[in-house]
Parts: C-alpha cells; structure tokens; sequence
C-alpha cells in the first residue's frame, strides 16, 4: 500500500505517472486471478456491498432471486428481487425449480458461506445449487465475503470479494465476472463496467492479501478451530445448520439475550455481535436466523463469533473462560 500511494496517479490518464499506476493496477488483477484461481474478469470496488450492488443491478438477466437469509447488502440492491425460502443448507430445491421455471432469465444470488452462522450454503465443489441454476439457463451470484482467500472459490458465475474479511485494507473488494458479456457496460472505469478512480494503494493492498496465505497462513490452527467450536457447543450451543465452516459461528446462550451478551463481552475485551456486524447495532432479533429456523426468543439470545487472520489459539482460549463465567 505504501508502494501504492508513491506511484499513485490517475490509472486513466494517459502522462507517464497514470501509465505507471495503470501498469501497477493491471498487475494487481492479475495477482487477484492468479491468488484467486479466478480465470474470468475482475472488477475493482469500493467492497463486497458495491459489487453486489453492480452485479444485481447490471447482470444481463430478467428478474433476481435471492434466498431469505442473505445480507442486508443483497436485499438492498435488488428489492424486487424474489426470495427463497431455505431448507437445510441451501436454497429450497422445490422453491428455486419453481422460481427458476418462470420465463425470463434469472440471477440467482446466494451467499458462499452464511456471514451469521457460518452455514456453507455453496460447497466450492459439487453445489446442487449450481447444476439447478445452469440447467435452467440462469447466472449463479457467489457472495463469497466469508470465503474468498480462506477456501478455493466456487465455480459461480460471478463472485463477490471484501478485501478486510482476508486481511487486506477496507474500502476495498472485487467482482469477479466469468464474462463481461453477463454486464451492461455503463462507462467510467474499470473497462467501463464501475465509475470511479480505482484506489491503488488499497488494491495493491488487497493482491498482497491474498497473496499472503489462506486459513493455513492463520495463527490458529486448523483443529484448534474445531476444537474451540466444540467446546464452545458444550458450554452453549453452537448452531449447526447443515456443514459448517471453521471461522464463524452462531452461538446461543441458555438465558442471557443478545444484547446483554454484547455488553458483557465488550467488558471482558470480546468483540462480538448480533446478526451481520452491519446491523447488529439495531440489536433486533435476526431476519437470518429466523430464516433458518430459529424462533425469535432463540435468536434473540445468539451471537456471531468470527474468528480472524490475527486470531491466536490463546485468544479462543480466553473466549471460553468468559463464555464460561457468562453461564
């Protein structure tokens, strides 16, 4: 990133100092393919919300479909968007073979991995999901906010990237778009796919990122992660809604509501929240959660605990002896 601010110009004009940056930006692209394993475009944004935004609002399709427990992002960008109910770990196969039967072409938008309860609602190998969306013609939109630089992506059709979720600097992020056939251009930047002057130093920030390593590169280990989520489940109770990933978990507490978690918590040095980070400052029971199942009384009583590329196997053990005394 300091790289970055040193040679920042204007990637679009055309003197050597916007060549320069124009040649440190493409650079960058194809240190996020190549990190990524992504063979398809990518777009630059702002974050995981303005991609979203651009791929609901410009895919070349005739209607959107998006499942009951997405962001808020998501629901936001397409509010005509038709949503499906959620059966186990995924989409409702029944909701979405009806959904999908409807004339038109549809994009249908589904979170890689659950950002409230960790829930993999797309395996990045074998997605039902997919096979149903591509037989009928439609476009499959990954939300891969929780997974991208952790877990190899899945084989949507576009794939939405927030590069503080990895490590990288926020304010930045990517869609990722097998063809730019599937977008209407609309010019400005970017190809003419997202106005706005690219910030250099964050996506130069952002390759490095990625670069850096997945889930192996954290300081805490991969069974430690485990370890921690079953123990955490002895002492509460962990969601479990179909297969789970290792870094966020829903975790609910016998008596003590969700805001009173917060607060207790935040005193015994936890950052924790409820529902998305987005919204927990409503502090309302979770659309989410109840989508999932939960009654509102249970979701009133769940946190989000995310673990982090800086999180040590010291501070989930922390975690337990305040879960413990919470109790």
């Amino acid at each position: 990133m300091a790289h970055g601010q040193a040679v920042w110009a204007n990637p679009s004009s055309p003197h050597a100092e916007g060549r320069a940056a124009r040649a440190a930006l493409e650079d960058a692209r194809a240190r996020v393919q190549a990190a990524l394993g992504w063979a398809g475009e990518v777009v630059f944004t702002s974050g995981a919300s303005e991609a979203l935004h651009l791929a609901l609002t410009r895919a070349r399709v005739d209607r959107c479909l998006v499942s009951a427990v997405e962001h808020d992002a998501v629901l936001r960008a397409a509010p005509q968007a038709e949503v499906l109910s959620v059966r186990g770990a995924t989409i409702d196969p029944a909701a979405l073979a009806r959904a999908l039967d409807q004339p038109g072409r549809a994009l249908v938008a589904l979170q890689a991995i659950n950002s409230e309860t960790g829930t993999v609602l797309i395996p990045h190998e074998g997605s039902p999901v997919l096979d149903q969306v591509r037989s009928a013609g439609g476009l499959l939109l990954a939300d891969c906010s929780q997974s991208a630089g952790r877990v190899p992506l899945p084989d949507a059709d576009m794939v939405v990237i927030s590069a503080h979720k990895f490590g990288g600097p926020i304010g930045a992020g990517a869609l990722l778009v097998r063809d730019f056939a599937m977008l209407e251009a609309t010019g400005g930047q970017e190809r003419g796919y997202r106005s706005g002057t690219e910030n250099l130093p964050a996506v130069l920030g952002m390759a490095a990122a990625l670069e850096a390593g997945g889930l192996e590169s954290w300081p805490t280990s991969y069974p430690d992660r485990y370890e921690f989520r079953d123990l955490l489940h002895k002492k509460g109770r962990v969601l479990k809604l179909g297969p789970q990933c290792s870094h966020v978990l829903a975790v609910t507490h016998p008596q003590m509501s969700a805001r009173a978690l917060l607060i207790r918590l935040d005193g015994l040095g936890f950052a924790v929240s409820a529902g998305s980070a987005c919204s927990s400052g409503s502090l309302k029971p979770s659309r989410v959660l109840q989508a999932f199942g939960l009654s509102e009384e249970e979701a009133g009583r769940t946190i989000r605990v995310s673990l982090g590329w800086s999180t040590t196997t010291q501070d989930l053990e922390a975690f337990l002896a305040a879960w413990k005394s919470l109790l």
